[in-house]
């Protein structure tokens, strides 16, 4: 068997529903509505690192925060409804950037209508667009007058050379659209086969036991490099290997 059989047998493997219970993309699960999906999902996944079970149990507990509907809360929330955030806290995400995240969202859907709109400042139908993309929406999320300085560290941006995992993995949530009900494919105009597969330390450690990796850091050209291997294996739809080499990594501990 050649690699990507290898591999294209493992998407099939675990691109499947059971991988969402234990995965943050189970907190966007929770929802039906659109703009509920995007928020919970961005939230969810800017906070994914640590245990997933840490993680998913933190989304909880700030949702429950939100009365579990986010998009609402955004448009209709009182000063004194924020309170509660002040003592919110996951690892180095602490009240100041819970309480940014929420002023930007609350001015950016009382204007718009998806959070689609902000990741297509600069768009273009080259393939080599996300760059472009992240960065001008880096820019974009902290436009606001009072945007703290140290909440900048929690959105990746490739200027800083970032491998941009976590927002990598939010697009594919949002892009990726296929038969088994994991990513959503909510949204129409990024194309699957531009997304940058999102380089964790699973998927990281794994890819460059397949050779799939040869750059020594982990870095935004380390995450082009990747993925334009996976391109030679499925042009349209590269980071489906995202769910192959993931679970190579964190199930078979390959």
């Amino acid at each position: 068997m050649d690699l990507k059989d290898f591999l294209d047998a493992k998407v099939e493997e675990y691109n499947q529903p059971d991988f969402i219970t234990l995965d943050p993309i189970s907190i966007p699960h929770k929802f039906s509505k659109k703009q509920d999906i995007e928020i919970s999902g961005f939230i969810a996944a800017v906070l994914a690192w640590g245990q997933r079970k840490t993680i998913i149990n933190k989304c909880l507990e700030l949702f429950a925060m939100m009365d579990n509907s986010p998009h609402d809360f955004m448009l209709h929330h009182t000063e004194n409804d924020l309170k509660p955030f002040l003592n919110f806290k996951h690892r180095t995400f602490n009240d100041i950037d819970t309480l940014y995240f929420i002023e930007f969202f609350t001015w950016y859907y009382r204007n718009h209508e998806s959070l689609e709109l902000a990741f297509l400042q600069g768009f273009s139908e080259d393939v080599d667009v996300m760059e472009k993309l992240l960065s001008n929406f880096h820019d974009f999320f902290f436009q606001l007058p009072e945007a703290p300085q140290r909440t900048r560290k929690h959105i990746a941006t490739p200027k800083r050379k970032a491998a941009c995992k976590r927002i990598n993995m939010f697009l594919r949530w949002m892009v990726r659209h296929d038969d088994k009900g994991v990513d959503f494919g909510i949204w129409k105009t990024i194309q699957p086969s531009q997304l940058i597969c999102p380089c964790d330390l699973h998927v990281d450690r794994v890819g460059r036991k397949l050779g799939l990796i040869t750059r020594k850091q982990t870095d935004w050209i380390t995450a082009i490099e990747l993925t334009e291997k996976l391109r030679d294996f499925d042009p349209v739809d590269p980071v489906k290997y995202d769910f192959a080499l993931f679970g190579l990594g964190v199930e078979e501990k390959f």
